[in-house]
């Protein structure tokens, strides 16, 4: 079941991506429901240190992957990304730029609003 579409500050989520389409749900917002176990509700601007990061970590985001009609991203996209990731970013020195507009609420569950603005792009 998919959540309401609500950003963190309480109103309409506004759309993350449509070059590239992002979104758990591929619907260029940071939508979340019962079914997102990764929890896709923080959307970023995403930068050299973060995807390098990602790749360490296991998650190449930047290599197209012509299978899964994924292009690969490059610093300045925005993507949703995974709210634990994120913070796992944060605690490395290297978190992305967050579109507050544009984060599900239901980030904040595991990240705090003061920590967001902190990275308001």
């Amino acid at each position: 079941m998919k959540f309401e579409s609500v950003n963190v500050f309480g109103q309409p989520l506004t759309p993350c991506s449509a070059t590239p389409v992002t979104g758990f749900y591929r619907d260029c917002c940071c939508n979340t429901g019962d079914e997102d176990k990764g929890m896709h509700t923080v959307c970023v601007k995403l930068t050299k240190e973060f995807l390098a990061f990602s790749k360490a970590a296991g998650n190449d985001l930047s290599t197209p992957r012509e299978e899964f009609h994924f292009p690969g991203l490059k610093p300045g996209d925005q993507w949703c990304l995974c709210a634990g990731r994120w913070l796992e970013a944060y605690k490395n020195d290297c978190a992305p730029k967050v579109v507050l507009e544009s984060t599900h609420e239901e980030t904040l569950a595991i990240i705090p609003l003061t920590l967001l603005k902190e990275f308001a792009f």
